[in-house]
């Protein structure tokens, strides 16, 4: 039987974050593991094939493969880079719930038995670029508040001359069994949360936290095309880790201001261009803006208001493109207002011929009149 692609059995698009595929196989390792559904054949082989999709998605390298190849790019026996079943339950199920609950060996702690070395979480920041800046790209710089270990107690939380001590809750564990029903679980001590230490003499700059408040200005390059929605990873600038972890990453997430005069809509842009009523009927040459500068178009003569204008190649070529989008131009035909007595003298002798011949002059009014006249008559 042909395997299913481990997309489709995660449940996620193939452009899912790192996160998205952990959260993802998290629920269905909770699901269907084995412990929790001890009898059933089919919740087994779910968990087997969740656990699978898992080990390849998770891998920078196996994913890379199995994009360009296929389940051939991480098949051994196929030539390919590796993957499979793997280890037993056991082993799934300590790498993703150790995150959640802990567990004897560490997993899920950033320094594998290392007691208390966590890696730091991740950041958001949400910035504001102009219309202009995320067609073109730029750079800019940004000021994010961190916690940084403490330069008093380096990082035990302790006060100087003095030691943390073991956890009397867990004994230096740094976890604490629990029975819920048939399931038993490891779970963080609440106590010294997985450190296994106590501190009863607290640092007087960190009050005993190991971490004081910071703030850290970092250049982050924007790229041209980039669009509302869109992330910047910026590795390792997240979080600090604890007891010496890694960091944590930090996403930049972009949102675009309003524009005066534009409109995106993926890489196209629209404007809307009102026009003289003189222009629309006689035609003639407009300057409409673009980001390159102005540009002319010509309106022929009996446009109508609504018309739509397409200036291909001007608008905005998107991270993921390989050319611009177009620049839609909807002109409005704009009514004068603020008339003079000439002005509506010479308007009222223009209606006075329109409606002498009005199906030569206003040909869409005079057939919506003709439809009224039916839709009345019965």
């Amino acid at each position: 039987m042909a395997k299913r692609d481990f997309y489709d059995i995660l449940g996620v698009n193939r452009d899912a974050s790192d996160d998205e595929i952990k959260k993802s196989y998290r629920k269905l390792a909770m699901k269907y593991h084995p412990d929790r559904n001890p009898d059933s054949k089919e919740a087994e082989d779910k968990f087997k094939e969740a656990k699978e999709a898992y080990e390849i998605l998770s891998d920078g390298q196996k994913r890379a493969a199995y994009d360009q190849y296929g389940h051939a790019g991480v098949d051994p026996n196929m030539g390919g880079g590796g993957g499979g079943a793997g280890p037993g339950f056991g082993d799934a199920f300590g790498d993703i719930f150790g995150e959640i609950f802990g567990n004897a060996a560490g997993r899920g702690r950033a320094g594998g038995g290392r007691s208390g070395v966590y890696r730091g979480a991740d950041l958001r920041y949400n910035l504001e670029i102009t219309l202009e800046e995320a067609a073109r790209g730029t750079d800019t710089r940004i000021r994010i508040p961190t916690m940084d270990e403490c330069g008093t107690c380096d990082g035990t939380g302790a006060k100087p001359g003095t030691k943390p001590v073991t956890c009397t809750t867990c004994n230096g564990a740094g976890q604490v069994r629990m029975q819920q029903g048939f399931f038993s679980i490891q779970q963080t001590c609440p106590k010294c949360h997985g450190t296994g230490k106590m501190v009863k003499d607290p640092c007087g700059t960190c009050h005993g936290a190991g971490r004081v408040k910071s703030s850290k200005t970092l250049q982050v390059k924007i790229p041209s095309g980039i669009d509302e929605g869109d992330r910047i990873r910026l590795a390792g600038e997240g979080e600090h880790g604890q007891g010496g972890g890694p960091a944590g990453d930090l996403y930049v997430q972009i949102h675009i201001k309003p524009h005066s005069v534009f409109q995106r809509e993926g890489d196209d842009l629209h404007c809307e261009m009102p026009i003289g009523f003189a222009t629309a009927a006689l035609g003639g040459e407009i300057e409409i803006p673009t980001l390159e500068g102005a540009a002319k178009i010509k309106i022929p003569s009996e446009t109508q208001s609504g018309k739509v204008f397409r200036l291909r190649g001007k608008g905005i070529k998107g991270v993921r493109s390989s050319a611009p989008g177009d620049l839609m131009c909807h002109v409005v035909v704009e009514t004068p207002v603020n008339l003079t007595a000439r002005q509506k003298e010479l308007l009222k002798e223009f209606d006075d011929i329109n409606l002498s011949d009005e199906a030569s002059h206003s040909p869409r009014a005079k057939s919506w009149m003709d439809k009224m006249k039916n839709f009345f008559a019965g």
